[in-house]
């Protein structure tokens, strides 16, 4: 085989395994980050609650004030029926008075609702803060095990990224660039093999001209209907043994 054909495709397997270091990292990091989301998202939960809490209290004191001028009215109508002599005008005071009272039994109403809508927020902000405490404790423990996963794949990764210097010091430039080109839309199926006289890149048929030229495997042979570079899997194997 071609020694730098030979090159491309250890290349390409060195590409392939440092690819595969990216879900590997994920992987490892995918408790961690799902303990950090709900972490997260339980103080999201907690602040979003105190925001409400404020609302409510806002609401009720409105409420209070809104009951503070209802009972001045009162006050002031009772004021105002000693005074009164024709039956129109108490009918009237009457009626006024009425509705003041419903008002009040409504705002009293409000003012309750109000304050049990205050506590229930509250203990669902300790029960939050409960389990935030937990998840505290459950994220240290994670951290320390997913920095150790972590740790290794990197080591994994820095020996890949060595071989990979190492191969690349011995190829010529020109040859780097003609693969990067390629590897750039093709990715890792950059050098494909030839099975059945076909690219199994894009599963065209390849002329026999070319075929003959893969089989050889004496120069850097391209498919001519997508661009890869081929080889026959057989000159692999020759080049491993």
């Amino acid at each position: 085989m071609n020694k730098y054909l030979g090159q491309l495709i250890e290349l390409q397997k060195l590409d392939i395994e440092i690819d595969s270091f990216k879900p590997k990292i994920k992987e490892a990091r995918s408790e961690l980050d799902s303990i950090l989301s709900k972490h997260s998202n339980t103080l999201l939960k907690i602040e979003s609650l105190e925001e409400e809490i404020k609302d409510v209290e806002l609401k009720k004191r409105k409420n209070e004030l809104h009951l503070e001028e209802l009972s001045q009215k009162l006050k002031e109508l009772s004021s105002k029926s000693n005074a009164v002599k024709s039956e129109k005008e108490i009918k009237a005071l009457q009626l006024e008075e009425d509705i003041a009272k419903e008002q009040v039994d409504f705002a009293n109403d409000e003012i309750e609702r109000f304050e049990k809508l205050k506590e229930q927020k509250k203990s669902e902000i300790e029960e939050l803060k409960k389990s935030y405490e937990d998840l505290k404790a459950e994220l240290e423990k994670i951290e320390i095990q997913t920095n150790t996963k972590l740790e290794k794949i990197e080591e994994e990764k820095r020996e890949v990224y060595d071989r990979k210097q190492k191969l690349l010091s011995s190829m010529t430039q020109n040859v780097i660039v003609f693969y990067e080109k390629i590897r750039r839309w093709a990715g890792n199926t950059t050098v494909i093999p030839v099975k059945k006289q076909a690219c199994y890149g894009c599963y065209m048929r390849i002329n026999d001209n070319t075929y003959a030229e893969v089989i050889k495997g004496e120069d850097i042979t391209t498919c001519p209907h997508c661009g890869r570079i081929l080889y026959m899997e057989h000159q692999e194997e020759k080049e491993e043994a």
